[in-house]
């Protein structure tokens, strides 16, 4: 029978810790060569765009996702789990969680690779669904004291930290500026739909690590080249995807495209991480390909355990 999950049972079944050890298997499964993931597949419609991202974890599942850019108020998402050996689907998760989870935990995952093991205190520039995700994935790899939170809208921001205070226990508070907010902070989770940098790289403290989620495609990036001058260590979850971005990724050109390395090198010893707990290292999150099929995996094991 196949398993169908919305939101509310994707945010009832999956925690943080479950799917952060989950994307961490699945980068390092890419890196491994053992998930398949091409990029992200674009059809031009009329008046928008089809998107579609796929993957392949050899013998044991395929699968896909999609998603539209027409902005209908009521639009979803479709992710859909095929069992590799009867074809079968299994499961199918509509809504935006699994997504949004999905990067968040990968954000985790890059947290837990690459920053401080003191790390304690974060700045969350963002304050919409994909900035809760990082936030809620860097918690379970980090015993974190203190959240400092920016979004433009000073009620958005405000209902953000009370959010954090209340579902995952922590101090939090709303602050009037991006630079308030990175000040001394160990951890930086950049998460806007601005098209412009918002974070001056000279605010950062020695030793933080910064994941960035948004716009980071020259001439539409929510950081600018500052950020990447500033940090010492450059990881992506693909650099395939990094190197196919149209503008090109900030991050894939030079002089920095030999820097950037992936994530599940780091993972895997092939490559070290940070060495120096006052080097500013840097995530690029690009949305690995089939990682919404693996957590979707994940969550139909957790939900409906196998015998």
């Amino acid at each position: 029978m196949t398993l169908l999950f919305t939101d509310a049972e994707v945010t009832d079944h999956l925690d943080a810790s479950t799917a952060v050890e989950a994307m961490r298997e699945a980068v390092l499964a890419a890196y491994a060569g053992l998930l398949v993931a091409p990029p992200r597949a674009s059809t031009p419609l009329n008046g928008g765009r089809l998107v579609t991202t796929a993957g392949q974890l050899t013998g044991e599942w395929y699968g896909f996702r999609s998603y539209d850019t027409f902005g209908h108020p009521e639009g979803e998402q479709a992710v859909v789990l095929h069992d590799a050996r009867s074809g079968r689907i299994r499961a199918i998760a509509v809504g935006e969680e699994i997504g949004s989870r999905r990067t968040g935990a990968i954000g985790g995952v890059a947290v837990d690779a690459l920053a401080r093991a003191d790390a304690r205190t974060v700045a969350v520039l963002g304050a919409g669904r994909q900035a809760w995700t990082q936030l809620w994935a860097a918690s379970a790899v980090r015993p974190l004291a203190e959240v400092a939170v920016y979004c433009r809208t000073p009620e958005v921001r405000e209902a953000f930290a009370a959010r954090v205070r209340a579902e995952l226990g922590l101090n939090a508070r709303a602050v009037t500026t991006a630079a308030a907010a990175v000040r001394g902070r160990d951890l930086v989770l950049l998460a806007t739909d601005s098209p412009t940098p918002v974070l001056d790289a000279g605010d950062l403290a020695p030793g933080a690590h910064v994941n960035v989620v948004g716009f980071k495609q020259q001439g539409r990036s929510e950081f600018g080249p500052d950020l990447l001058d500033r940090a010492e260590v450059l990881a992506t979850d693909s650099p395939e995807q990094a190197m196919d971005y149209q503008p090109p990724m900030l991050a894939a050109v030079p002089p920095y495209a030999d820097r950037l390395h992936h994530l599940g090198a780091v993972l895997a010893g092939a490559l070290p991480g940070r060495t120096d707990a006052d080097q500013v290292t840097l995530f690029c999150s690009v949305g690995l390909a089939g990682t919404e099929v693996f957590l979707l995996d994940r969550l139909a094991r957790v939900a409906v355990p196998r015998p």
